[in-house]
């Protein structure tokens, strides 16, 4: 099918790989486990690191049964202590007492995810407050390459590079300035494949906030060159930029605690079923990937709480999609691309994402009937966008026939790669997506109708 390609920014395939995961888990693990910090200052003693019970696999196993494709292990947070035996620093897990100094946490969680099939990301924080080279930029800059390069030829494929900004002062008194181009060039060479996430990308931007939320329209898209230099605006982040120059798809990241590390304190404050399963909506259902924060305590297991409601989220979200009610039913569109490829309106139904429909080339508007053959009673809907295609849709409308006329259900703006809409229980028989404005002719992999779990709740 020939398109207007030139107008539409499209995924590489490591981003798509990474999008289609859709749940990744974070984990916060260290030393300020162990201070009951959450940001320490690089003078803590190694010999406080002695989770006695550790067992990587058991955090696998919880992410696994939840959902998580990924888990992005912080390696070392901005206290410098790494979980690896680095040979650039003694701030170190070789000079704590758990496995005798001979232990490595990367290599332990890089084994289980192989072994349960999940893939494993780094964080490396480039804030290094233990590390005294830090401030002598090109001296630290160095340092830091090095540990990368540890992290990224010693355990095996990483699918993500994850960065925060923290930066600060170093022992003399001069601000750190990060070698970003290096760091990337590293990246590129020894782990293709990986994302590199970071504010505003090169690869996965921030979504602007700590609460798991994306932007009810949320372009994959962003104009890059405008957050550098200087402080990011937040809402452009949340949003992205319907003409950004760059795709830069966006990542939410929350923790499942009010800290990031574990604090016994906050056992009786994991967030709560109604809770997760609004953020999976306004992250994963708003065309961004969430990035769920799971904190292993002080033995070095996933503490029981945590494990339950993990347990919980899963099963409602389950119960809530395991029946697509559009499924098998008929489908027929007020435009079809005729280019020797089959883009009929029946893809939308076919549960398979690599098959679409699209309106002829030019179309902007069009409209996709879905005839259910009996009235069915249904409370959410999916649409998913073949975003190997790009993002083109900018707001659409679903509509219901009520025996008389069509109904409007529910409405937005963005698409992307999946958006989930939320409304009160409709009863019909024949359901319709309306293509109101797309910035090129509409591709539309799935389209789904379900009934919301019972075990829900009532947050909306």
């Amino acid at each position: 099918m020939r398109i207007e390609q030139s107008r539409v920014l499209i995924p590489a395939p490591r981003q798509l790989a990474w999008q289609e995961m859709e749940f990744h888990a974070f984990v916060h693990f260290g030393i300020n486990t162990f201070t009951d910090r959450e940001w320490g200052d690089g003078t803590e003693n190694p010999e406080l690191f002695n989770p006695a019970q550790l067992d990587a696999r058991q955090w696998i196993r919880i992410f696994k049964h939840a959902g998580m494709k990924q888990v992005v292990l912080g390696a070392k947070h901005h206290d410098g202590f790494c979980l690896w035996p680095s040979k650039y620093t003694e701030h170190s897990v070789k000079n704590s007492p758990w496995r005798d100094g001979k232990g490595d946490l990367v290599r332990e969680v890089a084994e289980a995810c192989r072994e349960a099939g999940l893939k494993l990301g780094i964080y490396l924080s480039p804030w290094d407050r233990h590390e005294p080279a830090y401030g002598d930029s090109p001296r630290y800059n160095e340092f830091y390459k090095h540990q990368l390069t540890e992290l990224l030829t010693n355990y095996g494929p990483i699918y993500e590079v994850w960065f925060d900004g923290a930066c600060a002062e170093g022992p003399n008194g001069k601000k750190q300035v990060y070698d970003w181009d290096g760091y990337i060039e590293v990246i590129r060479k020894l782990q293709p494949d990986a994302v590199i996430f970071s504010d505003a990308g090169p690869d996965v931007r921030w979504v602007g906030n700590e609460h798991g939320f994306a932007g009810e329209t949320n372009w994959s898209t962003l104009r890059r060159a405008e957050f550098y230099p200087g402080t990011p605006d937040y809402k452009q982040l949340t949003e992205g930029h319907e003409d950004g120059t760059h795709w830069v798809p966006a990542e939410c990241d929350v923790s499942i605690r009010p800290g990031w590390f574990y604090h016994r304190d906050q056992n009786d404050k994991v967030k709560s079923l109604e809770n997760l399963v609004d953020i999976y909506y306004k992250s994963v259902g708003r065309n961004a990937v969430l990035l769920l924060n799971v904190p292993p305590d002080r033995r070095g297991l996933i503490h029981e709480n945590d494990a339950a409601r993990l347990a919980e989220f899963r099963a409602v979200i389950d119960d809530t999609f395991k029946a697509n009610l559009a499924a098998g039913a008929a489908a027929s569109a007020s435009s079809v691309c005729e280019a020797g490829q089959d883009y009929a309106a029946a893809n939308v139904l076919d549960g398979d994402r690599r098959t679409y429909w699209t309106a002829d080339n030019g179309v902007v508007q069009a409209s996709l009937t879905v005839d259910l053959g009996r009235s069915r009673t249904f409370d959410r809907a999916l649409i998913q966008e073949e975003i190997r295609l790009g993002q083109r849709v900018k707001t659409f409308a679903i509509e219901a026939w009520d025996g008389r006329d069509w109904r409007g259900i529910a409405a937005g703006t963005t698409i992307g790669y999946k958006r989930l809409l939320r409304f009160p229980a409709v009863t019909a028989s024949r359901v319709r997506l309306l293509i109101r404005d797309a910035r090129a002719s509409p591709a539309i992999s799935e389209f789904g109708l379900f009934q919301a779990s019972l075990k829900e709740g009532k947050l909306e």
